[in-house]
Parts: structure tokens; C-alpha cells; sequence
């Protein structure tokens, strides 16, 4: 999705992901405004059913392992970066996941510090 994030982009990306698979849906989300307004609030309400939504307290990086993830994108692809038009920012964040995505052992490797970092046991699929 393009453009600015908000209430109504964030519940057609939950419509999308409804479409997509009959499963429960669990959603842990943080404090931002489009999960918290009354219109989300309403369609997680309509979707009980369907929907599962725990927020996180406020503030909690800690419970998020994607932050280490979030953090490493953000220096791989903007850190100390000017981006004249938009599109070059998009295209340099997309480099950055295109490369977490073909080097699963680095992203491993972070999961691995938030296990240490949060007293966790890190345990690898078989």
C-alpha cells in the first residue's frame, strides 16, 4: 500500500489477510493510532470471530523481535542516506529486504540476540 498508513488502509490489509486463509487470525499490535481508533476498533469488534488482537503495552521494543530486523534495514538502506525522490528510498528499503531475504542465517542471527537478550530458549525448526 502506498501513501500514508491509516485506519481504513490497516483494515483492508486485515480484509486481505481474511481472504487469504480461513485460520484464526492473531494480531499483536502496538499503540499506533490506526490500531487504536474507534473505526479499527469497531471492525476488530465485527470480526471477533475471525480476529484475535492483543496490543502491546506502550513503549515495549523488547517484546518485538522485528525491531532488531527493523533496525538492521534501517541502517543497511537509510542510515546517513539522502533520497532526492521517493521511489529511491522505496527502491534502497527493498535492496535491504531482498538481501534479509536471501541471507536467512543474518536474520536468524538477530532472532538468536533477542532470544539471549530476552532469557528465551532459541529453538530452530527441524
Amino acid at each position: 500500500m502506498e501513501g500514508r498508513f491509516n485506519s481504513d488502509n490497516y483494515q483492508a490489509f486485515l480484509q486481505l489477510i481474511m481472504t487469504q486463509t480461513t485460520q484464526h487470525l492473531f494480531v499483536i499490535h502496538d499503540g499506533a493510532r490506526y490500531h487504536t481508533s474507534a473505526a479499527t476498533q469497531a471492525f476488530l469488534t465485527a470480526h471477533r470471530d475471525r480476529i484475535t488482537a492483543e496490543p502491546l503495552p506502550s513503549y515495549s521494543p523488547d517484546y518485538h523481535p522485528m525491531e532488531y530486523l527493523w533496525k538492521k534495514t534501517k541502517q543497511r538502506a537509510t542510515h546517513n542516506k539522502y533520497f532526492k525522490e521517493f521511489t529511491e528510498l522505496t527502491v534502497s528499503v527493498e535492496k535491504a529486504l531482498a538481501y534479509f531475504a536471501t541471507h536467512p542465517d543474518t536474520v536468524f542471527g538477530l532472532f538468536g540476540r533477542y532470544c539471549e537478550e530476552s532469557g528465551l530458549e532459541l529453538q530452530q525448526a527441524a
